[in-house]
């Protein structure tokens, strides 16, 4: 992951600031600075060695610690970019005929420079362990550091200490309210030692604890207010082993909508609502707005949707157990199944590559319009546990859909992406049975599932090809079988047949998506 734009920014300041250093130190060793006076002569340049000493630094990307792979990369950045410095900064001298600042003085104070940050490149790499550096450069947890976290020795059971119930139900209706209290009693013992409780917007403050002494963690923070999600719950599936309980709470934009709306005067409410949205909700998301919207507000309060929440959980190694809303705020109750999921590409942007399963059963990316929240692909099987599979093979209500998402789907505009499949990567074609998630194809027959993976899959499926549609998984395997048998026989025929078929259905009978 990028350093953030602060922790670069920090950065550059530190290292202007170890330049000043430089030019001071450059300046008393070619004798410019004796005793207290100093040259006055030397500033004008001075500030100009120190803009342009940022600005190639930061182009030659020497702040961006977190991308480094290794020492050597570092310091060949160290090296490249001074060395350009010290070309544009001497000809600048010569160009300008600026006699008094000497050629001396600009090699002694790039090299001094040079083997500072050397040395603290250095030290950096050595420290590269600690957890609160890398939580502070932006670097994501690899998993085996994550399983050494989570081997520390046990507790010794002799630091068991006792509880005060009273203070720390008084403590929780604090931070929450009654009902969260009545809830969290019911959901996890609080009185056993083994359960952390806390209310923090930040992982060091769980890092602290030890790792396999608590089977259960509670959060009253909501996870709105943490800056880095994922990263907080990584240390927390750390911190417990398979089978911990971890509970914790967040604000849905949906709960968030309705509190708005409850709490302004009628039109008024709703434009409240929409610049709430626009400016906790949107600005996070998209790419030239995230960096400002977190630098101004730390990543505090931004609006996230219970599906994305749900699915950041999943995808860090954890398994619903059970979900409540209780007031404004949306509470959880997760069980650790595994470790994390080390996935270095999840699904944010308006355009998405969805991973599906293709021809010879490889995989490949499906481009569409985004019509679900973020992290959606993470919740296919606890959808599947919790909602009915309606007409068509599809989840009945789903709620990873979004308002928009399913005006997209009706009129089919989330698939005209999908174009750039047939047309230019040539992994699918124009009528074929439709490309499927691992979940959906491990739903279908064995035998259904090694033809599908003898042929390219399709932008319009046979079943729009018959009326009426189907209506099941049945019969839409039953359909997908018998066009697949079709076309081993008759390929192009099959398909130009298919093709006028489903044409007919959608423009007659008015056949649609869900």
């Amino acid at each position: 992951m990028k350093s953030s734009t602060i922790s670069r920014v920090l950065l550059g300041i530190a290292d202007c600031v170890l330049l000043i250093v430089c030019i001071l130190l450059a300046m008393i060793i070619n004798h410019k600075v004796i005793a207290a006076k100093f040259d006055l002569s030397h500033i004008g340049v001075s500030f100009s060695i120190l803009v342009i000493w940022f600005i190639i630094s930061f182009l030659f990307r020497k702040f961006r610690i977190g991308e480094r792979q290794g020492y050597k990369i570092i310091f060949n950045s160290i090296i490249i970019s001074n060395f350009i410095i010290l070309s544009i900064i001497t000809m600048m001298i010569a160009l300008f005929h600026i006699p008094h600042y000497s050629n001396s003085l600009i090699f002694g104070t790039i090299i001094i420079a040079t083997i500072f940050e050397s040395l603290l490149g250095l030290f950096y790499f050595t420290c590269r362990g600690s957890l609160f550096i890398k939580d502070w450069i932006g670097i994501d947890l690899e998993k085996e550091e994550i399983e050494q976290l989570a081997s520390v020795p046990q507790m010794n059971a002799s630091l068991y200490f006792p509880r005060d119930i009273s203070i720390l139900r008084d403590s929780i209706i604090e931070e929450s309210s009654e009902d969260a209290f009545d809830w969290i009693g019911k959901n996890i013992d609080i009185t056993d030692p083994k359960t952390l409780v806390v209310s923090t917007n930040t992982r060091f403050n769980i890092i602290n604890y030890p790792s396999g002494f608590y089977s259960g963690i509670v959060n009253l923070q909501p996870i709105n207010d943490i800056r880095r999600i994922n990263k907080f719950f990584e240390t927390v599936n750390s911190k417990l082993p398979v089978g911990g309980t971890f509970l914790g709470c967040g604000e849905t934009y949906a709960l968030r909508k309705i509190k708005i709306l409850r709490r302004y005067p009628y039109i008024i409410n709703y434009f409240v609502y929409l610049l709430d949205y626009l400016y906790h909700r949107v600005c996070p998301k998209l790419k030239y707005t995230r960096k400002i919207y977190f630098l101004i507000t730390k990543g505090k309060k931004r609006v996230i949707s219970e599906t994305e929440t749900l699915g950041r959980l999943i995808s860090c190694g954890f398994e619903i157990v059970e979900e409540k809303p209780i007031g404004d705020i949306l509470y959880w109750k997760v069980r650790k199944s595994q470790f994390p999921h080390k996935n270095g590409d999840p699904t944010h942007g308006i355009l998405i590559r969805l991973p599906r399963i293709g021809k010879d059963g490889k995989q490949f990316k499906v481009y569409k319009f985004r019509t679900m929240h973020s992290y959606s692909e993470y919740l296919q099987a606890y959808v599947h546990q919790k909602y009915n599979l309606e007409e068509g093979g599809k989840f009945k209500n789903d709620p990873r859909v979004t308002t928009v998402g399913r005006v997209l789907r009706k009129t089919w505009l989330d698939e005209v992406p999908m174009f750039i499949n047939v047309f230019i990567k040539r992994n699918m074609k124009i009528v074929g049975i439709r490309p499927l998630s691992h979940h959906y194809f491990n739903l279908y027959s064995k035998e259904l599932q090694e033809k599908r993976i003898k042929v390219k899959p399709g932008l319009i499926p046979p079943y729009y090809a018959q009326f009426p549609t189907p209506k099941t998984l049945d019969e839409i395997q039953k359909n997908e079988l018998d066009y697949l048998n079709a076309y081993e026989k008759h390929p192009f025929l099959t398909d130009v047949k298919y093709f006028f078929k489903a044409f007919n259905n959608i423009l007659i009978h008015k056949a649609r998506s869900k």
